[in-house]
């Protein structure tokens, strides 16, 4: 397959070009092979047809596109959907490893530390003055945690994902060593084997996917990145520290990085979630923790053969080893390897303890298990201090220490499973149980200050309100067997293993307090005590919910009661803001305006009751449900939202996009903690923005508003334009995920999940979403301020962070947008007036919206300021937009009633390259 030529590319991308030239041509080859020169003709034919269309968008380029695609066989268009998916698949392997080249050749080069780095965050904290306290105090008070979700937007399969990661790993091998001739025919000969592979492999799921899956799916990304990556990162980051200021030498940084996940906990729409998931979840997590450090300790072992007659060691030391099973003659002289064993024995005992797989290795002899992971780490500590102390710190650098930081990390639980669930749920089930208790008590017929009172009443007595001899509904038995299974994994993994309990569509007071309830009812809130064991978590996500978060949060902190539960959660309280629902409700513009005035309100909230605000950013891959780059979001949150503690969602196709390959998932680890440090220590204050740039935001807001909410909202017809123009039907088809895509089977917008929303607009190349209502904002705000409006809105670009990352973000969507390619879906609309009527509004509306966003950034195109990510898709729409046009044939055929099992199969094979193309779709 043809790719860039050198005229189209700077010199310092010359390797990125041959990267992607060398694997088109692998692909080109394998289809010449598998499938012979005809439909590797008909690949190229469709591929320069299609670049015409692109760039010129004329009547000849769509007739010779239609009817070239039309006269093909079943099998030459499955073929050439296949071919076109792989390479959007191939280039994004080149990019990455692109990717790191360039971050490698920075590091060589001495250059001081790139932005988004934690050697550049503590080198503006150094120059800034911050004392070493200070950064032990953020260190020690710092909670910053990624949660993987399994919400549906990765289209391919594990066994994709594996080939590809093969891949990486030979490009990097053939830019990292020194081969000789053989050994580069042998890596190229792999990487043939790989891509062969990749083509004889179904890129499609024929089954639909269980939680379960979702599970293993989800543990699969520690093995390759974070159960190795985050040791190192802790690593690096105490050297760096110590480098810089001797008296970190030698110490520890607290486990501030941790893991969290939804998988197996987020039961909100999912009803296969249920307790025996929750509870398989958790062990599958723990097996993954357990089986690492046993394999760990076994090369340890391994490494550390010292002999007491050579070295010294500690009297903790000879303790350990003397209470180790091994027995052996020919370890009798070997303290550490002793230790080793012993350690080993306990932590295979714990294992089995734990319900878990028999270990590949057998212990020595039997121990007695871990209560708890602390114990673990505790022994590894005592093998570290006498290394340290007895002239062999260099020994206790390597292995060692990064299993002593995966410990501290991970425990026996992996990452932290939140349970989140609808509140709609948890009233019928507060409900259920108090009318089983008081027989016409009839809660949900009560007002929002009743509710509270009776919850509060309920909240002083540690009387349980469930009884044995009462027959629940199946929902409430479900609800309280799931709160059973996370009190049980507390006693069995340790708190962290299940920290969160999030409400989903939380309005009220009485939302969080119902949770308070039910937790009291399985021993995880101890009223008499004062003692919460779960942090209980609203999520705000509407509209009209932001808006009235904070006066919510104000009333629930200010209840004495509650006030003594926060205590003991160290009188943190965290609370959710969710981007995708609030975007799907009022469009991009004042989704993000209500986030970042909810955020203001919060902060003066809890800074008023003293209590720590922790926020939790229910981000989405895609910028139509707040996705894009972490670190300038986090450096754009209001003065004093970010104290240290964050959690950020990480979706669907951004899990393997961010970590499969383990460097670039531990950059991308180290970015969030750079971030949160300088928005923490280095702007904890900043000032609110100006009042001009406030007004001139609500106002935009507004409009954006208005205009978004008449198109989705208000516009007769909207709804069947819609479903009939975009692939939401057939994305429904697919099996990318165990949980339904509609909350309720309609076809009504406001039941739609937001993730197949936005993910139906990514594939017909609108971007909706992501951009929708900013033009007619623009306009109007400029109608109205003549004189001097575009003179406001350029300063708040250049002044607000906020404005600048709103704009950044709707730049990339737009850039990824193609008007052209979005009016051929526009033909799948059998209503020709509806057609007509909402095209023409939406096609305005872009063009109004790119017109304002480069009048106001002062780019002459889309992407400008931002060359690296405009070359990349540049590069790769001549391989993307043929997908799209077959699509679309395949669609009409479809819908048309030509039921061939090809036709929906190619649709869902054409989603899967699309989403390939354009990585953050969803």
């Amino acid at each position: 397959m043809r790719v860039m030529n050198q005229a189209e590319v700077p010199e310092k991308d010359f390797p990125l070009r041959d990267d992607i030239r060398l694997l088109g041509r692998i692909l080109g080859d394998t289809i010449r092979e598998q499938e012979g020169e005809e439909v590797f003709g008909l690949v190229e034919s469709v591929r320069q047809t299609s670049i015409r269309f692109h760039r010129d968008d004329d009547a000849a380029a769509r007739q010779e596109l239609e009817s070239l695609l039309n006269g093909m066989t079943p099998r030459q268009t499955t073929r050439i959907i296949r071919a076109f998916s792989y390479f959007s698949h191939l280039a994004n392997i080149a990019e990455d490893q692109h990717h790191i080249r360039r971050t490698r050749a920075h590091d060589l080069a001495g250059s001081a530390p790139r932005p988004g780095t934690i050697g550049h965050a503590l080198n503006r904290a150094f120059e800034a003055g911050i004392p070493a306290d200070r950064l032990r105090a953020f260190f020690a008070e710092a909670l910053i945690c990624p949660v993987l979700t399994a919400h549906p937007t990765e289209v391919r399969r594990k066994s994709s994902l594996n080939r590809e990661l093969d891949l990486a790993h030979l490009l990097a091998a053939r830019e990292h060593s020194r081969m000789t001739p053989d050994e580069e025919a042998a890596c190229d000969e792999a990487m043939r084997r790989a891509v062969v592979t990749l083509w004889q492999t179904s890129l499609l799921r024929w089954t639909k996917r269980t939680v379960i899956d979702e599970v293993q799916n989800g543990a699969s990304f520690y093995d390759q990145t974070f159960l190795r990556e985050l040791p190192r990162f802790y690593a690096l980051l105490e050297d760096r520290l110590a480098a810089a200021d001797p008296s970190w030498k030698g110490e520890e940084v607290p486990p501030f990085l941790r893991m969290g996940s939804w998988i197996g906990g987020d039961r909100d729409g999912n009803p296969f979630v249920q307790a025996d998931i929750v509870a398989q979840a958790l062990k599958i997590q723990g097996t993954h923790a357990l089986s690492f450090y046993l394999e760990e300790l076994h090369a340890l072992g391994g490494e550390l053969s010292l002999n007491r007659r050579n070295v010294p060691f500690s009297d903790a030391l000879r303790e350990l080893a003397d209470r180790s099973p091994d027995r052996s003659p020919n370890r009798q002289d070997e303290p550490y390897r002793r230790a080793i064993t012993g350690i080993y024995a306990r932590l295979a005992a714990t294992a089995r303890g734990l319900g878990h797989a028999e270990v590949l290795r057998h212990a020595v002899g039997e121990a007695p298990p871990y209560a708890e992971a602390a114990e673990l780490k505790a022994e590894l500590d005592v093998i570290h201090d006498s290394l340290m102390k007895n002239g062999s710190a260099i020994l206790a650098r390597g292995r060692l220490r990064y299993l002593r930081h995966a410990v501290a990390v991970f425990g026996f639980h992996l990452a932290g499973l939140d349970l989140r669930q609808n509140s709609d749920v948890h009233e019928r089930t507060v409900a259920d149980l108090l009318e089983a208790a008081a027989p016409g008590t009839a809660y949900r017929e009560l007002d929002e200050e009743a509710r509270i009172a009776l919850l509060l009443k309920e909240l002083k007595t540690a009387r349980p309100l469930v009884s044995a001899f009462v027959d629940y509904s199946e929902e409430t038995l479900s609800e309280l067997a799931i709160l059973r299974t996370a009190a049980e994994a507390h006693r069995r993994y340790g708190a962290a293993s299940v920290p969160n309990s999030i409400i989903s569509k939380a309005d009220g007071v009485s939302d969080i307090l119902e949770v308070a309830l039910l937790l009291r009812e399985v021993g995880l809130l101890r009223p008499l005590d004062g003692v919460l064991s779960v942090n209980i978590v609203p999520l705000f996500e509407t509209i009209e919910d932001l808006r009235n978060s904070t006066g919510i949060m104000d009333r629930l902190l200010g209840i004495p009661q509650y006030q003594r539960f926060l205590e003991s959660r160290g009188n943190i309280q965290e609370v959710m803001l969710g981007y995708s629902d609030s975007n799907k409700d009022g469009g991009f513009v004042t989704s993000g305006w209500e986030l970042y005035k909810a955020e203001i309100g919060l902060v003066e909230v809890f800074r008023r009751h003293g209590v720590r605000l922790r926020l939790f950013h229910g981000r989405g891959g895609s910028v139509g449900r707040g996705g894009g780059p972490s670190y300038q979001a986090i450096l754009a949150q209001p003065g004093g939202a970010v104290q240290g503690q964050i959690r950020i969602t990480e979706q669907g196709e951004t899990i393997s996009g961010k970590y499969s390959n383990a460097e670039v998932g531990r950059r991308n680890l180290e970015t969030l903690a750079a971030a949160t440090l300088e928005a923490t220590l280095l702007q904890p204050d900043r000032a609110a923005p100006r009042e001009d740039y406030l007004a001139t935001m609500e106002e935009l807001s507004a409009h954006a508003f208005g205009a978004y909410r008449d198109l989705v909202y208000g516009t007769e017809g909207f709804e069947n334009y819609f479903w009939e123009s975009t692939v939401i039907t057939e994305i429904a088809g697919l099996n990318i995920g165990s949980r339904p895509s509609s909350r309720k089977k309609t076809r009504s917008i406001e039941d739609l999940r937001a993730i197949p929303w936005v993910f139906s607009w990514a594939q017909c190349r609108l971007m909706l979403p992501g951009w929708y209502g900013f033009g007619s904002a623009i306009q109007a705000y400029l109608a109205d301020h003549p004189d001097d409006g575009m003179d406001t809105l350029k300063a708040m670009y250049k002044d607000w962070p906020f404005f600048q990352t709103l704009l950044s973000n709707m730049d990339m969507v737009l850039a990824k947008s193609n008007i052209a390619i979005a009016s051929r879906y526009a033909e799948l609309v059998t209503d020709v007036d509806l057609r007509h009527r909402v095209f023409n509004r939406i096609r305005t509306e872009w063009q109004a919206s790119v017109d304002a966003l480069l009048t106001i950034t002062g780019q002459d195109v889309l992407l400008e300021s931002n060359p690296l990510l405009a070359r990349s898709i540049r590069n790769r729409f001549p391989y993307l937009d043929p997908l799209n046009h077959v699509q679309v044939e395949l669609l009409k055929r479809y819908r048309t009633n030509v039921a061939e099992e090809y036709v929906l199969r190619g649709i869902q094979l054409t989603i899967n390259g699309i989403a390939a193309g354009l990585r953050n779709s969803g």
